[in-house]
């Protein structure tokens, strides 16, 4: 059984709120001292990935993966990296196709379930980077793909890959967008729908007749926009893509050691993103359901600026903090 009834996490009383947590780390939260080298590589189908690189001369390596229209920059990846970086550990910091402050050069996108990319990157750190000891950190969108990576049979993982962490993920996807589509979550798919648009426009400048924003104003839903344009990622609609994206499906294939933390007050996630069968039954996946934190918060009152989740996910790799 690998379900953690009881978490350490206890906030303060005004991050008790989902809401408050989530905007108050994601708006008002400082990390500095995370300088990157920037590598290019490319992929199999002849596009590029940017792998953002923090070294410190370690035998051990974690790449982190960001959430839908992040990129290495933003305050959850630089505080997990600043975390790895103060323990000596070497981090790198892994940007979808499009979201490196550069388009892509296909008109495929990234998407909650490329785990091909993942996959690319995982065989450059081993076999090129040469290291022996990997381990994998997804938030939000990213904790999907890195389930899903560990999950699926699609792939070999390495025997270097040693550990994962998921940290606020909607591992069900359809009713993750549900929940963001409602009325009272409309504040946050606002956000995404103009981040999105921007790709959308960049494409259309590469791609003349192949993709269009005719009518972008109508959309005002995630389902409706992932509808409309998962065509450029070989999906008929936002169905096929939510069903075979989604990672809870591949929980159960996961051979190493992964946790997962998902916040009871997620602002971001349906009840149905809580896998607690699936971790009942596995003797390798680990979830923990803090009572709060809401949405890639766990805000932390600490003179070291760590946040409780990267301090966890330390502990649970056996790193020293």
């Amino acid at each position: 059984m690998s379900l953690i009834t009881k978490s350490a996490y206890k906030p303060s009383l005004l991050f008790r709120n989902g809401h408050i947590n989530t905007t108050y780390a994601s708006k008002f939260r400082k990390v500095f001292g995370v300088l990157y080298d920037r590598e290019r590589i490319d992929t199999p189908d002849g596009d590029f990935l940017d792998l953002d690189w923090s070294v410190n001369g370690s035998k051990r390596v974690t790449i982190l993966c960001h959430g839908l229209e992040g990129t290495s920059r933003r305050v959850y990846m630089r505080g997990m990296v600043r975390a790895l970086k103060k323990g000596g550990y070497d981090a790198v910091a892994m940007n979808y196709r499009g979201c490196s402050g550069e388009p892509n050069r296909l008109l495929q996108s990234y998407h909650a379930g490329s785990t091909d990319d993942l996959h690319t990157v995982v065989t450059h750190v081993h076999k090129v980077k040469g290291y022996k000891e990997i381990y994998l950190i997804g938030f939000s969108m990213g904790g999907n793909l890195v389930l899903k990576y560990l999950g699926e049979d699609l792939f070999l993982v390495p025997t270097s890959v040693k550990r994962a962490a998921a940290v606020s993920t909607p591992c069900d996807l359809a009713s993750s967008v549900a929940i963001l589509d409602s009325f009272s979550r409309s504040i946050y798919t606002r956000r995404f729908l103009r981040f999105l648009h921007r790709k959308i426009k960049d494409k259309m400048k590469m791609f003349p007749g192949e993709i269009n924003d005719v009518d972008y104003s109508s959309i005002k839903t995630l389902r409706a926009f992932d509808d409309r344009y998962a065509y450029l990622n070989g999906f008929k609609d936002a169905d096929e893509y939510y069903a075979k994206a989604s990672s809870k499906q591949f929980l159960p294939g996961i051979r190493k050691k992964t946790l997962l933390i998902n916040a009871r007050d997620d602002p971001f996630l349906h009840v149905d993103c809580y896998p607690m069968d699936e971790a009942r039954k596995s003797k390798f996946l680990y979830l923990e359901m803090p009572r709060h934190g809401g949405h890639m918060g766990f805000v932390t009152g600490t003179d070291d600026g760590v946040y409780w989740h990267e301090k966890r996910i330390l502990e649970f790799f056996g790193f020293q903090g």
